[in-house]
């Protein structure tokens, strides 16, 4: 099962109103819970390598770093019906930050230009720092979430004007 296939898994379980899902297969198992257990409405995957010892100490170190390499790539951005703005998305659940660190200046504001690549913000998930980058080029909007908030895949971060 790859990570887009667990992604999709956890947007359906989430939209679907189960509390926790249990998925158990050849060589992998996946527990989903989402928010019965706290008003923030996170989800949660874990996931388990029944083989040999070694192989479950060696299991989630893969696993971990995965994570940040695949979502610069689904960076969402989508168009908004409703307007002619982009809404960019987040590709996983953590805590938005809009600086790289509390001492330095924010990677973004309103009514700055970004292109492709640029760095727009960072989304702390399981203790790893993934920067989200920008898949269009544009104007920033407004800025949807605040800053240390947690944030829900495809949740709406950014929205930008690409004229």
């Amino acid at each position: 099962m790859d990570l887009k296939e667990i992604q999709n898994l956890i947007r359906f379980v989430a939209k679907s109103g189960a509390s926790e899902v249990k998925l158990e297969m050849d060589d992998v198992k996946i527990t989903i819970k989402t928010g019965a257990d706290d008003d923030k409405g996170a989800t949660t995957i874990l996931q388990q390598m029944p083989a040999m010892p070694q192989m479950q100490a060696a299991a989630p170190a893969p696993a971990a770093p995965a994570a940040p390499e695949t979502p610069a790539a689904p960076a969402a951005a989508k168009e908004d019906d409703d307007s002619k703005y982009i809404t960019i998305k987040s590709p996983i659940i953590g805590t938005f930050y809009r600086k790289p660190a509390p001492d330095k200046p924010t990677f973004v504001e309103v009514g700055k230009s970004i292109s492709e690549g640029d760095v727009l913000c960072v989304i702390e998930a399981m203790k790893l720092f993934n920067e989200i980058e920008s898949e269009v080029s544009g104007t920033i909007v407004k800025v949807l979430v605040d800053d240390s908030s947690p944030v829900e895949f495809d949740q709406p971060l950014f929205l930008v004007d690409p004229s």
